[in-house]
């Protein structure tokens, strides 16, 4: 770990937004659901939510570019139970879906704690997360086409959302608490190290200005 990297690292997850995340309804191809991780990186998400199929979904590295060290997924067994988790937290829920009620995601604000329900590219958002769902989003189209590939569409309105929270200055300094940030970032800086600390109940250390673990 060199000076530059952990300075680097620390930088991002001051940027972080934790209360900025998406859920993954039954998105079943990997390489969906790492272009979606991409974005959340490239927007400071902090953790993405996922209601897989049949088990878990695969992160697939190529496209992913290792984003999944950096953010938090967690998974759900139930679309319900995703967005229950998240309202009661005090998110609200966006579900992306073309329909007469839908609103421009360019006309929603993303300020505000948000969760961004995104379907698979075959069914879309399911019935029970539409139902569930606070505001229904839609991006206008003007070709041919009916929608965009499910990553795509994550990028244009995370982007949105990310240009919202940076003219009102929320990127401008961490958002979390120092206890939270101080274990992401030994966690970011250090994981093999992270991994044996909690495989052995210990905490971890503290480090210094430039990264280096310091003495127990």
């Amino acid at each position: 770990m060199t000076p530059e990297r952990f300075h680097r690292l620390r930088a991002a997850l001051t940027r972080r937004q934790p209360d900025l995340t998406v859920v993954m309804d039954r998105v079943h191809k990997s390489h969906n659901f790492s272009a979606i991780l991409r974005s959340c990186d490239a927007v400071g998400v902090l953790n993405a939510h996922v209601v897989a199929t049949e088990g878990a979904v695969a992160v697939h590295n190529a496209t992913s570019a290792g984003t999944k060290k950096w953010i938090g997924v967690r998974s759900h067994g139930t679309v319900v139970e995703a967005v229950h988790f998240l309202k009661g937290r005090g998110f609200r829920l966006l579900a992306a879906h073309p329909s007469a009620s839908s609103r421009d995601y360019r006309e929603v604000d993303y300020t505000v704690p948000t969760a961004i329900i995104l379907g698979a590219e075959l069914h879309g958002v399911s019935p029970e997360a539409l139902e569930l769902a606070d505001v229904l989003v839609t991006i206008p189209m003007v070709g041919l086409v009916h929608s965009l590939n499910v990553s795509v569409a994550t990028g244009l309105v995370l982007f949105e959302a990310q240009r919202q929270r940076a003219t009102a200055g929320m990127y401008d300094r961490s958002r979390l608490s120092d206890e939270e940030f101080e274990r992401r970032l030994f966690e970011w800086a250090h994981p093999t190290l992270a991994r044996k600390r909690r495989a052995l109940g210990r905490p971890y250390p503290a480090l210094g200005p430039d990264g280096d673990v310091l003495p127990d």
